[in-house]
């Protein structure tokens, strides 16, 4: 039996009796070993999520088991047409659309909804209306506490203002998410930008103008070193709730004037022991 016409049951190398909990198990090592971020292959990828995503639903699963047992299992013709980058089961972000002959996805394509809307009426009210999914910026920056610090909600302003000016009108599928907690410890996210299997966490700074050397851990000018924020630990919990997704932390650098050009950094390497 070739690897395309293997069942779901054996792309995650689980039993037809496998439990929720074993399912869940099985995909998380399973996406960790195929994800192409981390050398894995994009086809294996995408037959472990859609098996996932199968065996996970309660009456997806069951509808499988009966088309499989009859001998018409979806996963035989699926060379044949289009084929999906699709999100874990549950989520509701947009996915990639993979379609045959030589035509290659590209950032500026239109997002694609799996399950597709169209299919509302056989498949029940979908959990995020239409209007909500399509929006591409959700969320504000909001007050932490009783007292809300102004100049940070206006910093974190300052960089939705960026991303929706400089990134989403050339990623159409990506959505911005602001104002968030963590859901492993609550603390504070400022901007998620979400888009197919990647997830993008955003802090911002401000700096005044000038020239800044990274040395890897600080900025520093003028003998004074200012440390970023910290996105390490936050990165880490988020990507062992979604092992699915690639989850990377980004630092937006912030100019008084809102000069993207503004302050300029250079990159210097750490000298050996210091």
């Amino acid at each position: 039996m070739t690897e395309s016409s293997s069942s779901h049951y054996q792309v995650l190398r689980v039993a037809v009796t496998a439990t929720e909990k074993e399912i869940k198990v099985a995909y998380r090592r399973a996406a960790r070993k195929a994800h192409p971020d981390h050398g894995g292959d994009a086809a294996t990828f995408r037959r472990v999520t859609a098996a996932y995503e199968t065996l996970i639903d309660p009456q997806r699963r069951k509808a499988y088991d009966r088309s499989y047992a009859a001998g018409t299992s979806r996963g035989s013709s699926a060379g044949a047409g289009p084929h999906f980058d699709a999100p874990a089961a549950g989520s509701h972000a947009s996915a990639t659309v993979h379609r045959s002959g030589n035509a290659r996805n590209t950032a500026g394509d239109a997002p694609i909804y799996v399950p597709p809307y169209k299919d509302a009426e056989t498949a029940g009210v979908p959990l995020v209306p239409f209007a909500q999914a399509r929006q591409q910026v959700h969320g504000t920056p909001r007050k932490r506490g009783i007292f809300g610090a102004e100049a940070r909600i206006q910093r974190e302003l300052r960089t939705v203002q960026l991303l929706t000016r400089q990134v989403l009108p050339a990623i159409p599928a990506a959505r911005l998410v602001n104002g968030l907690q963590s859901p492993a410890d609550n603390s504070h996210i400022d901007h998620a930008v979400l888009s197919g299997y990647r997830l993008a966490l955003v802090n911002s700074m401000l700096l005044p103008k000038g020239a800044y050397a990274w040395n890897g851990r600080t900025l520093n000018h003028g003998g004074r070193a200012v440390a970023p924020p910290q996105l390490a630990g936050v990165v880490r919990a988020m990507q062992d709730i979604f092992p699915e997704l690639n989850v990377t932390g980004w630092t937006v650098v912030l100019s008084p004037e809102g000069n993207v050009h503004e302050p300029v950094i250079d990159h210097h390497r750490r000298t050996a022991g210091a």
